[in-house]
């Protein structure tokens, strides 16, 4: 096989018919569009969602909440979560995606205080809240 001969299947294309081109095409004078009105003119549509003058469904629904695109790559971690954890073990964010703590498109992590942490943990690189910051450092951990 080579690049110049490749070739769709047989049947796979079907040929393009050309419109407006005489009587004997088959598909000469109105070409297909019928007789007069607006969908027959060229440049002839009316705009998406338009219900001919009625009010159209997108403005007689109310509008409803925000999904911020960002939160897919933010995630929250408790503290209970980080026992899991080896102790004494220096945590950043690929440590977290290994043990399966946080999912893989995630960029960035915020530990906050929620259950009761067991472990010295030493966490290097991620957002801790002041609660949680105080029970690490009473363990003996670190935030770095």
């Amino acid at each position: 096989m080579e690049l110049n001969t490749i070739k769709p299947a047989a049947g796979a294309r079907a040929k393009r018919t050309r419109v407006g081109r005489g009587i004997g095409s088959g598909c000469g004078k109105t070409a297909g569009r019928g007789h007069k009105g607006q969908k027959s003119r060229s440049g002839g549509k009316v705009m998406a969602g338009f219900e001919g003058g009625q009010m159209p469904l997108h403005r007689r629904l109310p509008k409803v909440g925000f999904k911020s695109r960002k939160a897919q790559f933010v995630d929250e971690v408790r503290l209970s979560e980080l026992n899991s954890l080896e102790s004494d073990t220096i945590t950043d964010l690929d440590t977290l995606k290994k043990l399966g703590i946080v999912g893989g498109k995630i960029r960035s992590v915020k530990v906050f205080d929620s259950g009761e942490l067991t472990a010295k943990v030493v966490l290097k690189g991620i957002r801790v809240t002041a609660g949680a910051k105080k029970k690490i450092e009473q363990l003996g951990g670190k935030v770095e």
